[in-house]
């Protein structure tokens, strides 16, 4: 606009500097008609400037519009990024109650509750393996959890301590979750090898939350950023892995023939007859209340059972603690396990613990009984 307007002014003065020397009617005619015309040149300007300030409001308008799909996609991202935290702290809560449950156990000596499994949980839990350099794994995973939760809440809330950023953040979770999915990969490795033919549903569950940490950590740091620590990552779960062979290297292997054991219950037929000190022995020891705890395949039972003879034997209250068989990790009944045996046979006398095989002597002693012929 700006250089028709002067472009105009400068056709202006060269005509009428060209026209002075000329006084005529036409230039008088002329010369009225440029200012019968200025006027109008005036109000054609007024559609030019609207015309100009059109592109300049589109320009903003599109700059608005594409600064709109910016904003929501950062808002997008944050809100994915809060999502995966969130994620993280309820996996890590969940482990948080499952290792609280089972310290508890292993510091109260309580045996733990198996929905799947049976009694072969129980001997999982129980074993050397439930130990690291004498530390209780459940307190060590306890750990574990509580620090991938605490960290995954302070990213969430974006209020990192000691100065850390949200990528440094990212990338301990990522290194702790390495950690955490090594050692139950691991775990896996001794369950199907150690303890074959068992199962362990605490064991599998705490696997599943350490493997999902781990692939929700690696999806949120990202492919680029993983490739730049993957070294990293491999000596972190190398690390692991030595470290926990190094704490099992001495443990002694269960020997291949008892890794599948599967035993149904059977019953030794006695041969021996009982001599008139055996049966009136055996009289007395039901009739105080004496029992005998032992199992079907205990060659010691059976000996037991045969210093009384047939017939006093069968006056003897003996407990079975395996009726149903016997398998690798068959649990004895709860008469058995209440009374705390330490192997077979096992009597219990007015409140007094004997172990192993006892002569007929001894039993009359302690039992308080006085044969008379």
């Amino acid at each position: 606009m700006a250089s028709f307007v002067g472009l105009s002014a400068s056709q202006s003065q060269f005509l009428y500097r060209f026209s002075l020397p000329i006084s005529s009617p036409a230039f008088i005619s002329s010369s009225v008609h440029l200012k019968k015309q200025a006027p109008v040149r005036r109000l054609l300007v007024l559609p030019i400037k609207c015309s100009s300030s059109g592109p300049s409001q589109d320009t903003e308008s599109e700059a608005e519009t594409t600064s709109v799909p910016s904003s929501s996609s950062f808002s997008s991202s944050l809100a994915s990024s809060n999502s995966t935290y969130n994620w993280r702290a309820g996996i890590g809560a969940v482990g948080i109650i499952e290792t609280a449950y089972l310290t508890y156990l292993k510091l109260s000596g309580s045996d733990a509750f198996c929905p799947l499994g049976g009694g072969s949980c129980g001997d999982v839990l129980n074993s050397d393996y439930a130990f690291f350099f004498g530390v209780p794994l459940p307190l060590l995973g306890l750990i574990a959890y509580g620090f991938v939760t605490t960290l995954s809440l302070q990213l969430s809330a974006k209020n990192l301590p000691f100065g850390i950023n949200e990528t440094t953040g990212r990338l301990l979770l990522l290194g702790s979750s390495t950690s955490m999915a090594t050692a139950s990969a691991y775990f896996l490795y001794i369950l199907s090898t150690k303890f074959a033919g068992t199962s362990c549903s605490y064991c599998l569950a705490s696997a599943l939350l350490s493997f999902s940490l781990f692939f929700i950590s690696l999806k949120d740091v990202g492919l680029q950023e993983v490739q730049k620590v993957v070294g990293l990552q491999v000596c972190i779960a190398s690390l692991v892995f030595a470290t926990l062979s190094t704490s099992y290297s001495n443990l002694p292997s269960a020997p291949s023939s008892q890794a599948n054991i599967d035993l149904p219950y059977f019953t030794t037929e006695i041969t021996k007859e009982s001599s008139p000190f055996a049966l009136s022995l055996a009289r007395h020891l039901h009739s105080i209340g004496a029992k005998m705890y032992g199992a079907f395949w205990c060659s010691h039972c059976l000996e037991q059972k045969e210093m009384f003879g047939r017939e006093a034997a069968k006056l003897l209250d003996c407990i079975e603690c395996f009726p149903d068989g016997y398998k690798t990790g068959t649990k004895m009944i709860k008469a058995c396990a209440d009374a705390n045996l330490e192997g077979f046979p096992t009597w219990v006398i007015n409140g007094q613990v004997l172990s192993g095989e006892m002569e007929l002597e001894k039993l009359a002693e302690v039992s308080g009984f006085q044969f008379n012929e």
